[in-house]
Order: structure tokens, then C-alpha cells, then sequence
């Protein structure tokens, strides 16, 4: 089942949506670290996060996904795939992709199983920043706890939940070099210590500023319902 399923997601208490973090985290540290090669998944997103009967999540659709071997970390490309609301803003932009750029699509998601939304068609009465624009906005005036779903915000692990939504802001921000490692998040989301403090996360601007640029961009695939398309620039 996708945990993106709406009568699924309501029925997800803290304790199982921290599980599924936890486990996503672990996902991408073994793809990232542990696995034989080095993989970059490329379109992390909801629709491709299954959970098995015990809510144990699972990366699938590696369609888009690229191998490093030896000591690769990152590399450039025309070919841009993935789904707008996902992509970090050097791979969407630029075609820059490294193991950071799963890193800024882990956050996103986790951004999003905290507040039960999502981060493209997110709208706020306020502003016209996306989810991620509205999380680090809270998170800067000190109000970070309104972000969590009223589901579940009564009987959440407070502490839990505002340091899950500090990891998030920490993996969306806009210079993968200020991105933390799966490593790293594995680490801090298990534990107690001092976390950093975020910059500001990639794409930070009001969202007609985003459409406008997007559209005229001819390397960026879009995907506005997670079904991923692709554009090719001919050589």
C-alpha cells in the first residue's frame, strides 16, 4: 500500500509516521552508503514510499535511479527526471545531481508526513510560499508545532516532532554543501543532541515567482499529480 493513501494517512498515528521517517532514513543510508554501488534514486516521492502490513516503508520505482561507482558522488546531466515539489533546486535548475539531492527529497517528505500535506499545491491564506516555504517561515518565528497535523498534534511526541521537522529543514536547505548526509540524519533523528541550525531551504520564494520560471525552462521535467515526465534536450 502507498502511505500516501488518504484513508491510510488518517488512520497513521506519530508513532507510525516517525517509523515510517525512520525507515525511509535507513532506506536511502543503505542506497547512499551500504549498498555494493552508490544509488541515487532521483524521484523520491510519496507515491513511491510502500508500506508492508507492519507500516514498514519501502523505496520502489528505481526507474530514474543512477549508480556511482568507486568514489563518484555526483554528476551533471540534460536529461532532468523527477517530480516538481521533490527536486532540489541544483538538480532541478542546473541538472546537478549527487547523493544531496535525495537528501532535499527526504526532507520534503518528511516536512510531509509531519503536517499531513503536501508540498506542491500547499496553500496558506497568508503567503503563497509552498510547504516547505511555510515550514521554514513557523520554524523561524518560533511556531514550528503549528505545522504538525491536527490528527495528531494532541497526542504527538512533541519532541519528537519538532526535531523531525528541524532534520526536515536541515536536508531542504538550498546549498547542498549545508545538507546533511543519510548518515548523519540517520544519527540525529535517533538521537538527543544539539542540531544545527537551518538555512534557508531551496526554492524560498512566493510560488507565482516558481511557476513563472519553471515554465520557460526546457530542461526540467514536470510532474504535478506524481506521474513523472520526462523532457529531452536534443544534442
Amino acid at each position: 500500500m502507498q502511505w500516501t493513501d488518504k484513508k491510510q494517512s488518517k488512520a497513521l498515528d506519530w508513532t507510525k509516521r516517525f517509523h515510517i521517517i525512520n525507515g525511509i532514513s535507513r532506506g536511502l543510508l543503505y542506497l547512499h552508503q551500504d549498498s555494493r554501488l552508490r544509488i541515487i534514486h532521483r524521484d523520491l516521492k510519496p507515491s513511491n514510499i510502500l508500506l508492508d502490513e507492519e507500516m514498514n516503508p519501502k523505496i520502489s520505482d528505481f526507474g530514474m535511479a543512477r549508480s556511482f561507482g568507486g568514489n563518484e558522488t555526483e554528476a551533471n546531466t540534460k536529461r532532468v527526471v523527477g517530480t516538481y515539489g521533490y527536486m532540489s533546486p541544483e538538480y532541478a535548475i542546473d541538472g546537478l545531481f549527487s547523493i544531496k539531492s535525495d537528501v532535499f527529497s527526504f526532507g520534503v517528505l518528511v516536512l510531509e508526513i509531519v503536517s499531513g500535506k503536501r508540498n506542491r499545491g500547499f496553500h496558506h491564506p497568508g503567503h503563497q510560499l509552498n510547504l516547505v516555504g511555510h515550514a521554514w517561515k513557523l520554524f523561524k518565528e518560533g511556531r514550528a508545532l503549528e505545522l504538525v497535523d491536527d490528527l495528531i498534534v494532541e497526542t504527538c511526541n512533541q519532541n519528537e516532532v519538532m526535531r523531525s521537522i528541524h532534520i526536515g529543514l536541515l536536508c531542504v536547505q538550498h546549498s547542498p554543501g549545508e545538507r546533511p548526509s543519510m548518515s548523519t540524519v540517520v544519527l540525529m533523528l535517533g538521537g538527543e543532541g544539539t542540531l544545527a541550525q537551518p538555512n534557508e531551504p531551496g526554492f524560498y520564494t512566493e510560488r507565482k515567482l516558481i511557476d513563472a520560471s519553471s515554465s520557460s525552462s526546457k530542461q526540467e521535467s514536470c510532474s504535478v499529480n506524481e506521474v513523472t515526465v520526462t523532457l529531452i534536450d536534443g544534442r
